[in-house]
């Protein structure tokens, strides 16, 4: 079977060279582009080859082998993290330039937002979610955060998404006695309205993929960081330590969100306003 997986990726090499070297020839590029996933390699590369100029992106803190691979070829490695300039043999070709945010993060104040998704009361937000299909080990998680609440003295509003744990999460919710929606709790499939939420959210706890840190810090949002550490060179958690060792977001591995421990550090954190203040900062 290895043998097999060897001719194959053998084949896919050289067939990409070739298509490569066709797309080049009909698209004449005046700079290509590289954003660190495998299906730019091979346009890259040969765009360097030909001396056309040419950059590569990295949003995570550290190189993928994408990344690391064309550093050694393109004119420009542009970066997300200045803690990731290091990881470069030549660090004189590195520029920080962050990854981009789309403009509707900037839209809405907190204020605006949470008028526009009917919150009449004081009470803070909490948005959760991890990752567009969701996380099952994190929404497990989730409903021991959701049996932690206290009906009659709900301390905030909590907007979850749970992708596509969604119909389980909402039947054992039910099972558990667990009533959403009238509590200032909402569960959804998805969340397509995500800079609307993140705009009102006063804490969120998600994973940290680079382009949600980015959100988050774009807009200074305080951050409980449960990074996946099911990626490669574990690259979550090395993007969450950036935030954490600022003081800018909580970082809390997956392994030890266990019983309480992620509704206690959510609600110590909203309670705590000089905290968040310095977060947001």
């Amino acid at each position: 079977r290895q043998r097999q997986m060897c001719i194959r990726d053998k084949r896919n090499m050289y067939t990409s060279q070739k298509q490569a070297r066709r797309i080049v020839d009909e698209f004449r590029p005046d700079l290509v582009v590289g954003t660190g996933g495998y299906a730019s390699f091979p346009v890259v590369k040969e765009a360097a080859r030909r001396h056309i100029p040419t950059a590569v992106h990295e949003s995570n803190a550290v190189p993928g082998l994408t990344t690391k691979a064309l550093s050694k070829v393109v004119d420009c490695v542009m970066v997300g993290f200045e803690e990731a300039v290091k990881s470069y043999e030549d660090p004189s070709k590195v520029k920080v330039t962050g990854t981009p945010v789309r403009p509707d993060f900037f839209a809405l104040t907190r204020q605006q937002a949470r008028a526009k998704l009917g919150l009449t009361d004081d009470r803070p937000v909490v948005l959760s979610f991890w990752g567009s299909l969701g996380a099952s080990v994190m929404n497990r998680e989730m409903l021991d955060f959701m049996a932690c609440w206290r009906e009659e003295d709900m301390p905030f509003h909590h907007i979850h998404g749970a992708g596509r744990d969604f119909s389980w999460m909402q039947e054992e919710l039910l099972r558990r006695g667990l009533k959403l929606g009238d509590n200032g709790v909402e569960v959804r499939e998805y969340i397509y309205d995500m800079p609307l939420v993140m705009a009102a959210a006063d804490v969120v706890l998600c994973r940290a993929g680079a382009s949600t840190i980015s959100e988050l810090t774009a807009i200074a949002k305080p951050a409980i960081l449960v990074p996946s550490p099911n990626v490669t060179a574990n690259h979550q958690e090395k993007n969450a330590r950036v935030l954490a060792d600022q003081g800018a977001a909580v970082l809390l591995l997956e392994k030890d969100c266990q019983r309480d421990e992620l509704y206690e550090q959510a609600e110590a954190l909203l309670r705590d306003r000089p905290r968040r203040d310095s977060m947001i900062r």
